[in-house]
């Protein structure tokens, strides 16, 4: 039978206006009675409990912290030896102070752990570091993922990484590494564009170095010193167009016209958008623009004597509509395999469906966008495609500058509205 994980009330956490040395003076005494200790040691080693002797190997130990956060959470026991005996740590300090740079700095996303030191009446002493999975997955600095299973930790085989993620869905996907794409996948063109608009930092770059540059400077690569996994929002920023469909179908865009009110009605035509996201961007616009017209004022309005036999375009405005295919395209859950991206244009409005977990998010969170307090699952994405240096030109404001603009424009009140994993955005026009 399993142990039980135990949890202490105090966390190893530095406050930002006290300094370390601080800290340390001002710290409670152990949580952690000698008594737990001794009956987790003298259960040997499990799913959730490590021993080790030393913190020698600072790989194996981030590996071993790694796994144990991406499995269930347990516990890592030092100064125990193979034959479960306590032969306590010489600098017990020195340990804790290891243990918090290496959950700090050496694992992504950080770690925060709760630390005990624990004295016996023989004056050896030992430390236990306990960690919590609360934010899966978390991979070392070189973008290794590992598990725990049983006494051994396992590295997460590739083919067996996107079932693994897709399963419990990570918010922050987008720092997922992906192990089958290369430099080659990349549009050189767009990234040294970017690159080259902060002229500011363009002398310090080494160009032309693709890897080194998404590694070192934009922080959308991860690997040792010959490695290179570029990360999702790496490729779904700057990949080829036809690289990123191949490598990461999900990224791609549906977008379709109905000849009604509604999906029930007639289709028209519809399409899957591929690419990175400066080209969904443009071809999504270009696709709205065969079907509506994007103004910047209100039209006026039609008196009987302009009444026309035919029916005329939808008319809608324009920052309002450019602002909310930016939103569907940055905002969107991209763990999610399943719900596509959708732009659906009826006769009387435009509809975009984005997957959104829903799993927290509704109601308060759905109502709080309206207002600007976003809820941003791909900050990185989101920060470089907003850059005028990426060239998308999207306009400012958000979903409250699209909500107040369409109902100006159209005199009906846009809807907003979240179920099912889905976010719905339906934009009313002139």
């Amino acid at each position: 039978m399993p142990r039980r994980k135990f949890r202490h009330t105090h966390r190893y956490e530095s406050p930002g206006d006290r300094s370390h040395q601080e800290y340390i003076a001002n710290q409670p005494a152990q949580m952690t009675t000698r008594s737990e200790l001794l009956r987790l040691i003298k259960g040997g080693e499990d799913t959730y409990l490590e021993l080790k002797v030393k913190l020698s190997n600072v790989e194996k130990i981030t590996q071993g912290i790694v796994a144990l956060a991406n499995t269930s959470g347990g516990t890592i026991i030092f100064g125990i030896t193979d034959q479960l005996r306590i032969e306590g740590v010489t600098d017990p300090e020195a340990v804790r102070d290891e243990l918090v740079r290496i959950c700090r700095e050496d694992i992504v996303p950080a770690v925060v752990p709760y630390i005990d030191m624990i004295a016996f009446d023989s004056g050896k002493r030992v430390v236990a570091i306990d960690i919590e999975a609360r934010n899966r997955p978390y991979r070392t600095k070189d973008g290794r993922f590992y598990m725990r299973f049983g006494a051994e930790k396992r590295e997460v085989a590739r083919e067996q990484l996107s079932m693994w993620l897709d399963e419990i869905r990570p918010l922050g996907y987008e720092n997922i590494p992906l192990f089958n794409c290369t430099e080659e996948d990349f549009d050189d063109g767009l990234l040294w564009t970017f690159a080259a608009g902060f002229e500011e930092v363009n002398q310090n770059l080494n160009m032309y170095q693709t890897a080194e540059f998404l590694k070192k400077d934009l922080l959308l690569a991860v690997g040792g010193a010959d490695e290179f996994f570029p990360t999702v929002a790496g490729l779904v920023l700057f990949g080829k167009g036809d690289r990123v469909a191949q490598l990461f179908p999900r990224s791609g865009v549906l977008v379709s016209r109905f000849s009604g009110e509604n999906g029930n009605a007639q289709l028209i035509e519809s399409a899957e958008l591929t690419g990175n996201l400066h080209s969904l961007y443009e071809s999504a616009q270009q696709f709205v623009l065969r079907y509506v017209d994007l103004l910047k004022a209100k039209p006026k309005r039609r008196t009987a004597e302009d009444t026309l036999h035919v029916k005329p375009r939808s008319v809608y405005h324009i920052y309002a509509i450019r602002e909310a295919i930016a939103n569907a395209l940055v905002h969107r859950d991209l763990a999610i395999r399943d719900i596509p991206t959708r732009i659906n244009i009826y006769d009387n409005a435009i509809e975009f469906v984005n997957a959104r977990r829903t799993n927290g998010f509704v109601p308060p969170a759905s109502r709080a966008i309206r207002y600007g307090i976003t809820h941003r699952i791909n900050p990185q994405i989101a920060a470089i495609f907003g850059r005028r240096e990426y060239g998308a030109s999207i306009p400012r404001g958000g979903l409250p500058m699209v909500l107040k603009q369409s109902r100006l424009f159209s005199d009906r009140k846009a809807e907003v509205f979240t179920a099912n994993d889905e976010f719905r955005l339906k934009i009313y026009g002139a």
